[in-house]
């Protein structure tokens, strides 16, 4: 198989900039560990509800395969692996790939990190049960191609989690204007706000790469309690999908 990547070079080197920070509560991912609690229970709760997994047994999750796409420090794979995943973590960004090791021995987890992408996990045929592909998406060269290697990263039946930011003018107000100008949670120019997907747009791109969209909800955040919580309803910035590679 052709590997074709969709890694954008100025993507990763914002990324690698921060990387020291990655499991600093109060440092530039504080976005993503005050959203991780309302991630992490949208994609248990799909994994379990997918793969018929009782979430308060011990290793809910063994006999799974589970890649983490952009895993950054591995703020999502470090839970994964500890609810008995086996897990891969890939990133194009080689010294959050240092990172996430060096934290995940210190933690005294077994986790598969390498410095890759999906393309080249695709061509070297490997496949998963699960592929977690959270707030990625919206910094590749080229959605379509990005999601077609994810496809055939899924074992038939497998689920795949993908999570991005809507493209209007609130999702401007509040991921550019709000998280990166006024509160400065993220250094400037960490998003492009062209490259946000909406809901359609993104379940068309599913669809397009053989994928059935089985659902889709947003992540909210509340000022006044300071924390995110799953819509139903309200799409309207950070958004979540579900999706499942058709069965052979």
């Amino acid at each position: 198989m052709q590997s074709t990547n969709t890694v954008d070079p100025g993507e990763v080197a914002k990324f690698e900039a921060m990387a020291a920070e990655w499991w600093d509560a109060t440092g530039k991912f504080k976005p993503l560990h005050m959203m991780n609690p309302c991630r992490l229970d949208y994609i248990t709760d799909q994994i379990a509800a997918e793969f018929n997994r009782d979430l308060t047994a011990p290793g809910a999750f063994e006999g799974l395969r589970l890649l983490d796409i952009g895993c950054g420090g591995g703020l999502l794979s470090e839970p994964m692996a500890r609810l008995g995943a086996t897990v891969v973590g890939a990133d194009a960004a080689p010294t959050n790939i240092e990172v996430a090791r060096i934290h995940a021995a210190r933690s005294g987890l077994e986790i598969d990190y390498r410095n890759t992408t999906a393309e080249a996990l695709a061509a070297d045929g490997e496949q998963f049960d699960v592929v977690l592909n959270m707030e990625v998406i919206e910094h590749v060269s080229d959605p379509a191609a990005y999601l077609r290697a994810c496809h055939d990263l899924l074992k038939p039946g497998g689920l795949m989690i993908t999570s991005t930011i809507n493209r209007n003018p609130k999702s401007f107000m509040v991921a550019i204007v709000g998280a990166e100008q006024i509160m400065r949670w993220l250094p400037r120019g960490t998003h492009e706000w062209k490259k946000f997907i909406t809901p359609d747009e993104l379940f068309d791109l599913i669809r397009g790469a053989g994928l059935n969209p089985v659902d889709r909800k947003g992540f909210v955040f509340n000022p006044l309690t300071w924390e995110w919580k799953v819509s139903d309803r309200d799409l309207s910035v950070n958004y979540v999908t579900a999706s499942v590679r058709p069965g052979e």
